[in-house]
């Protein structure tokens, strides 16, 4: 079995795209561990959709919040207990992408991170980055918290218009592979993404994401 957990250096910067890119990729399996907010499309609805995956591949939430919000404030209003020792990494036959929800440091109760999680779990990681304004201090600091827990850092992939001075600099001062950039894409279809994937991504990059 191979995992990969896929977080990024804040909210909203296409990680979910680039979750239903890399399941796409490697013909694997999708787990979002908790889902905060449920109007709308969820993570999970849209990595289906992107990835054209079966419902037997996208595994079930562990928690599913209403409200958007950092789960711990979400699970609190909601009167819902979240144990994060009840997440464990599921064993199945097939690649899994794990996707964290948010930065690193997005509390999952009081007293854990997700970063925390990922500590316990030990699976290789891939830090998504948008390519804007601010990403060398974000990248570079997430970066920082993955290697003082000893996470396995995957490497970088990059999420908006091609910056070849940023990306270069965080790929030598964070001293970190990067992975690929994953250009925005309109129109956003199963179709694009695919060509996007195969045309910025390699596959054999992803390969060494073993437990």
């Amino acid at each position: 079995m191979s995992a990969i957990v896929v977080t990024g250096t804040d909210t909203g910067i296409g990680k979910t795209v680039f979750s239903a890119g890399l399941a796409g990729l490697l013909d694997a399996a999708y787990w979002k561990p908790v889902q905060s907010g449920l109007d709308g499309e969820t993570d999970s609805q849209a990595v289906a959709r992107l990835a054209q995956l079966p419902p037997e591949r996208i595994l079930t939430e562990a928690w599913r919040l209403s409200k958007p919000l950092s789960p711990h404030r979400a699970a609190e209003l909601e009167g819902v207990t979240v144990d994060p020792d009840r997440l464990v990494l599921p064993r199945i036959e097939r690649p899994l992408i794990v996707e964290g929800a948010g930065g690193l440091m997005v509390p999952l109760t009081r007293k854990t991170l997700f970063v925390d999680v990922f500590a316990r779990w030990q699976a290789p990681v891939v830090l998504c980055a948008r390519t804007a304004l601010g990403t060398i201090n974000h990248t570079l600091l997430s970066i920082e918290a993955l290697r003082r827990r000893d996470i396995p850092l995957l490497g970088v992939a990059f999420i908006g218009e091609a910056m070849p001075d940023t990306e270069c600099t965080i790929a030598g001062m964070g001293e970190v592979r990067v992975l690929g950039r994953l250009p925005l894409l309109d129109p956003l279809t199963p179709m694009t993404l695919q060509w996007a994937m195969n045309t910025y991504f390699d596959k054999a990059a992803f390969d060494e994401a073993r437990i």
